[in-house]
């Protein structure tokens, strides 16, 4: 069996890495081509070419690159064509993943299935009506979501998200973490800027500003960063004059499960975190974290997305638990000021965040068969 795979950002690489893994354990002698992160490398994938090549959020973020961008596409599409996979198997990033799939429909017949469903219920209604076209069947990570993609002309399952099988570090691993880097008893918020450059350069410079009033209060205060190999420098860059004397996390200073390791501990070593907005919340939600999430984008893409929007939060915990216990600081509200606010907020009263955090990961399939496998058997009876 051939399957052609496209992550485009390290979330991808991760659900792609799951789903690998699942389908290797479903149909031994899987052969897979494609692009990818560390992780799908991990499962066998060799990348046609980096995929932080495809690492771009924001309109006006795009326009520069888009002539290598559609390059990429071209490339992918005719790979796919040249190939004759069973499947063809995107992952997010869907301005790029359906234009390689519309190219791809546009000269054979092969099977297409898109992992996670467009957030139609927050933005952009009509974009399911649009994928119908170039794809056959979603695999989504939200229980509220294939009745959208169902209506739009997709078959659709829910496979749960993989978050919710990751290991979680124990208080024992807490602690030595702290330990490790003379943090002892202080408080310790963990700092999440994005992975992206363009987030990154936005968002560091605010965090730092935030974080500002919490070290004065409590001089003892210590920062963890942890980041992703793509951007880990000019992380350190940026993080430079940052307060709390900041610990970086840097994978490419020791072996992938090693940094994975660690990174699990200072999950369970911090006290608060301060993130962009994405899939990160959900990462801290399945290591019982508080939270504050902050996000900024340029003047263009503000304007047009604040447009857009049909829901009140971005927030995936406060979507999936339907509440509003995450606060977060978007767009206009993301100064430094605010944020502070809401993080010293959040660590003198971090249980309220506890029971949504619970409930969002039991409705996302803790506890259930791993949503890799899940997600496995779906394409497997897609292609069957």
């Amino acid at each position: 069996m051939r399957v052609f795979v496209i992550a485009g950002e390290p979330s991808g690489d991760r659900l792609g890495a799951a789903l690998m893994g699942g389908l290797k354990a479903l149909a031994p002698g899987v052969e897979f081509r494609g692009v990818g992160g560390s992780g799908m490398a991990g499962e066998g994938l060799e990348s046609l070419f980096p995929m932080e090549e495809l690492s771009v959020m924001g309109i006006a973020e795009v326009l520069p690159k888009y002539r290598a961008l559609m390059r990429r596409i071209r490339q992918c599409a005719a790979e796919v064509v040249a190939w004759k996979p069973d499947v063809l198997l995107t992952i997010d990033s869907p301005d790029f993943c359906l234009r390689v799939a519309r190219r791809v429909k546009a000269e054979c017949n092969v099977k297409t299935v898109h992992y996670v469903a467009p957030t139609v219920w927050a933005w952009r209604p009509h974009r399911a009506e649009k994928m119908a076209q170039v794809i056959d069947h979603v695999l989504a990570l939200f229980p509220f979501e294939p009745p959208y993609m169902e209506a739009a002309g997709m078959s659709c399952d829910f496979v749960g998200h993989p978050v919710v099988s990751e290991p979680v570090a124990n208080a024992e691993e807490g602690a030595a973490f702290r330990a490790a880097h003379g943090i002892g008893a202080a408080p310790l918020i963990m700092a999440l800027p994005g992975s992206r450059r363009g987030e990154v350069t936005r968002l560091a410079p605010i965090f730092g500003e935030a974080l500002r009033p919490l070290v004065a209060a409590r001089p003892d205060t210590r920062v963890v960063v942890p980041c992703v190999a793509s951007t880990a420098g000019l992380v350190k860059e940026l993080t430079a004059r940052w307060p709390g004397t900041p610990v970086l996390l840097d994978p490419r200073d020791q072996p992938a499960k090693a940094a994975q390791a660690e990174k699990r501990a200072a999950f369970a070593a911090a006290d608060v975190a301060l993130a962009a907005s994405g899939t990160v919340s959900l990462e801290l939600a399945a290591n019982a974290l508080p939270m504050v999430i902050a996000y900024d984008m340029s003047w263009l893409s503000r304007q047009i997305i604040g447009r857009m929007l049909k829901v009140d939060t971005v927030t995936l915990v406060n979507l999936v638990a339907e509440s509003r216990t995450i606060p977060e600081f978007i767009g206009a509200d993301c100064k430094p000021a605010r944020i502070a606010e809401g993080l010293t907020s959040v660590l003198a009263a971090p249980g309220a965040q506890l029971e949504a955090m619970a409930l969002t990961m039991s409705r996302l399939g803790r506890g259930e068969e791993p949503p890799g496998l899940r997600a496995a058997r779906s394409v497997l009876a897609q292609i069957n």
